[in-house]
């Protein structure tokens, strides 16, 4: 949607302030996508430049949280808003002092007090249930100038994204990528496809894998000689086997069978969707692995590698230690994978890199031992995750805790200019009014003053309702908030309600 398409939704007189800032929020990221092309390299160049230049101008209505079906995109960057803004520069959050015209951060920071006035009635609303915690940190000098019960752990729903997000980064690092690999297991004479951890394997994508590997078995004799399905080189029959051992402890998550998320294995096609769909809740697989083999299987056999026997099917098992690689697929980098997981609300992607995490980090590659490495990558940066619970990486289990202010310092800690691989943690939120699980939202009275200034990863379960992001405030200063909600019973007002309290910072020069 152009400028003036979303402009041209406003309506009334009373309606003119609001509109100019609509204006202002979407300008600035158009500015973005126009100058990361030239302004900005490393973490933006991630393929998110290039949704942008095709998707800028159409509003994205696919959104997770609203179980929509449609192709997964990525939020416009915000490489160059964050530049201008106040987190771009070289040097730490001090680098340059808080009264060069040209430093980051530069228009004055909201007074605690002030802020506290506008945001202490919005919060205090009954549709935002029974416990409600804040807070909202300055970017530039990651001091905390709104609180409400900060520091007290609560469920947050899928906000928890954010910290899986940045352990993922830090951890392994934004070029990185997963690796599903096809072995040759000489003493057995079976090939054997090895899961890596990556959800987002397609189904083209795994077909040109089993090509790749019928090429690399005929460049060393060990095609198929016959319909029989022997190997060329002594007659033997080539099998294959599949290898999900990268991850350990129970399949299923807590929640049970979901349409939601996918049994949680190191190996599947589209996420195990049963349907064409790419974001959002579906049917899925109940044997995703398996699946994922025979498939593989089905193609190897129409290339000639293995008999024509259908009903033999592909067999669990482990790959050899120091099996040779036949051939390999790698995912998107983990930049992208995080952009697609916040935006979207991607709860398989989001269970694989709290594993990738966990794998990283040394630990098993499970629930337990994904939320033990999340919490150790925490610390390490030097947060305080005190209270803190990482139940799951995808915050779909409500024993999962975590605290509005730490929230809030993950974010900001995301800006640091010297962390510019956690950037992705940032430029994957939805933008508010424009795409993912906000493309639908703050459009109404009291909210749509936030549209385009706000980005923010949303957090829904039955009775929780959570809002986790930046917001640009009138002066101009990046502001980090977190705004948890428990014990709701209106899901929409309560949306509704966070919205407005994100839109008030936007608002709130607060000086």
């Amino acid at each position: 949607m152009s400028l003036t398409q979303v402009c041209g939704r406003e309506r009334g007189w009373s309606e003119v302030r609001d509109t100019w800032l609509v204006a202002i929020g979407s300008a600035a990221v158009g500015l973005a996508v126009a100058l990361s092309a030239v302004a900005v390299a490393g973490p933006w160049d991630s393929g998110q430049r290039t949704a942008e230049r095709v998707r800028a101008a159409d509003r994205d209505r696919h959104s997770g949280a609203e179980h929509t079906d449609g192709r997964p995109g990525t939020a416009p960057g915000a490489a160059a808003v964050l530049t201008a803004l106040g987190t771009g520069r070289g040097g730490g959050r001090d680098a340059a002092g808080p009264d060069d015209p040209a430093a980051p951060g530069s228009a004055a920071a909201p007074v605690p007090a002030r802020l506290a006035a506008v945001l202490d009635p919005l919060l205090e609303r009954d549709v935002l249930g029974t416990v409600r915690t804040a807070a909202v940190v300055d970017v530039a000098t990651g001091r905390q100038l709104y609180g409400s019960e900060a520091d007290r752990a609560v469920t947050p729903a899928s906000t928890i994204k954010i910290a899986t997000a940045v352990a993922a980064l830090s951890a392994a690092g934004p070029d990185h990528r997963i690796a599903t690999r096809v072995v040759w297991d000489a003493a057995e004479r079976r090939i054997v496809l090895v899961g890596g951890g990556d959800p987002t394997l397609t189904g083209a994508q795994l077909r040109r894998l089993a090509g790749a590997t019928a090429r690399e078995l005929a460049e060393r004799g060990a095609g198929r000689s016959g319909a029989d399905g022997k190997d060329g080189k002594d007659g033997a029959e080539i099998t294959l086997a599949y290898d999900t051992s990268l991850y350990t402890g129970p399949v299923r998550h807590p929640i049970g069978v979901n349409d939601n998320i996918a049994p949680v294995v190191p190996l599947m096609v589209d996420e195990g969707r049963l349907d064409d769909s790419t974001a959002g809740p579906a049917p899925r697989s109940a044997d995703p692995a398996g699946d994922a083999a025979r498939a593989f299987a089905d193609r190897l056999r129409e290339l000639g590698v293995l008999g024509g026997d259908a009903a033999r099917p592909a067999v669990a098992g482990r790959a050899p230690a120091g099996a040779e690689e036949l051939a390999v697929h790698r995912s998107a980098t983990l930049a992208e994978l995080t952009e697609r997981m916040l935006t979207h609300s991607d709860n398989d992607i989001a269970e694989a890199l709290a594993r990738l995490t966990a794998a990283e980090r040394g630990e098993p590659a499970s629930f337990a031992g994904a939320g033990r490495a999340v919490r150790a990558q925490l610390a390490e940066l030097g947060l305080r995750p005190a209270g803190a619970r990482f139940a799951d990486g995808s915050g779909l289990d409500r024993d999962g805790r975590i605290s509005a202010g730490l929230l809030a310092r993950l974010l900001a800690l995301a800006a640091e200019p010297g962390r510019p691989g956690l950037r992705p943690a940032l430029t994957g939120l939805p933008v508010a009014g424009f795409n993912g699980t906000l493309g639908g939202r703050y459009d109404g009275a009291g909210t749509r003053g936030g549209a385009g200034l706000v980005r923010a990863k949303t957090g829904t379960l039955t009775g929780v309702n959570t809002l986790a992001g930046t917001v640009v405030d009138a002066d101009g200063r990046l502001l980090a908030f977190a705004f948890l909600a428990s014990g709701t019973t209106d899901r929409q007002g309560a949306h509704t309600a966070l919205d407005r309290l994100a839109a008030a910072v936007a608002a709130c020069g607060c000086r």
